[in-house]
């Protein structure tokens, strides 16, 4: 059985600059469906591009990092806290 990693990943809007934060096992496909709008969230608000990365080998670990970010919300602290897994 291949072993299956998990994502939590920031979507900047290129419009707004708003982010989204979500997890996910298979990145790209959830860039496109973003994308594609088919997130009530997101849609309609894009394009959006991946700004941050996270892997977790447990998805309970990364369901509990994206309620944290999610939580926090405030892009300069997340910024300074996990600068090494943003894209840019």
């Amino acid at each position: 059985m291949p072993y299956t990693m998990f994502y939590v990943y920031i979507i900047e809007s290129l419009t707004t600059g708003k982010w989204y934060y979500g997890f996910t096992s298979n990145p790209e496909q959830r860039l496109e469906a973003h994308n594609m709008g088919l997130n009530n969230s997101t849609a309609n608000k894009g394009p959006w591009k991946f700004i941050f990365k996270r892997s977790f080998s447990l998805k309970s670990e990364a369901a509990k990092f994206e309620i944290y970010l999610k939580k926090t919300r405030n892009k300069a602290y997340i910024r300074s806290q996990f600068e090494e897994f943003f894209l840019q």
